[in-house]
């Protein structure tokens, strides 16, 4: 779909010919850390040399966490950036409140159910709308750079609180289940996911049961001068789509 005021341009990650044209002009990039993709390194350590190459500044979106070991892929893209020579920063949000209208739309609308091994844990959930504004003022200015930055939601709660906030903005009733890593993978698997895919989907779970992401910062509000929105903004945002 065409975007006012930007020029496309055909892009192939894999195919570094490509590159040279994806990067003509260009001062700055915005890479994500790919969803549902295992070969992290092997996806993103191409794009940034080519970045490097050409002295483009790279805001890079990680995940909440990844700096607690260098020997996750996350962390180990993180320091290939840091170490490229180029200029840098990372945002690293935690759980997409959007993941509720995404990942797990299905069995909201088929049984009523958010079925994932989260235990009793808390999530700090964010709104992506604060994610992508968060990206657009590191991208804007350079007084975030070599800097990372934690970006969650405004408070911390249970998948079970946050089914009673769906259910209250959509007027649908919508419970949380608690299941276990097995069953959890193989919900996945059955529905067509790799088993690989799945067992590392369950594993990110485990950060969750541990109370590790029930982290808040200030962080949303220091790079884009707004709080994060609530889990009620969102839901609010986005009833319709939990609705038959």
């Amino acid at each position: 779909m065409p975007v006012a005021g930007a020029e496309a341009v055909s892009f192939d990650q894999r195919d570094p010919s490509t590159y040279t044209a994806a990067f003509d002009g260009v001062d700055r990039a915005y890479l994500v850390v790919p969803n549902g993709y295992l070969d992290i390194t092997g996806y993103l350590f191409p794009l940034i040399r080519a970045a490097a190459e050409r002295n483009i500044k790279v805001v890079l979106q990680s995940a909440l966490g990844a700096d607690a070991s260098e020997d996750t892929p996350y962390r180990q893209v993180e320091l290939f950036l840091e170490r490229s020579g180029t200029a840098f920063a990372i945002i690293r949000p935690t759980f997409f409140a959007d993941n509720f209208h995404t990942h797990w739309i299905h069995g909201i609308k088929a049984q009523g159910v958010i079925a994932v091994p989260a235990e009793d844990g808390k999530t700090s959930f964010i709104d992506v709308r604060d994610i992508a504004a968060s990206a657009a003022a590191m991208l804007r200015s350079d007084r975030f750079d070599g800097k990372a930055f934690n970006l969650t939601g405004p408070a911390p709660l249970t998948y079970r609180e946050a089914a009673d906030i769906l259910s209250a903005a959509s007027g649908t009733s919508i419970r949380y289940q608690p299941i276990d890593d097995q069953t959890f993978i193989k919900h996945l698997t059955n529905g067509g996911l790799p088993a690989d895919l799945a067992a590392f989907l369950a594993s990110i779970y485990y950060p969750v049961r541990q109370g590790w992401v029930a982290l808040v910062t200030g962080d949303v509000e220091t790079l884009t001068g707004k709080a994060p929105r609530l889990l009620q903004t969102y839901a609010a945002d986005h009833a319709a789509k939990f609705t038959n």
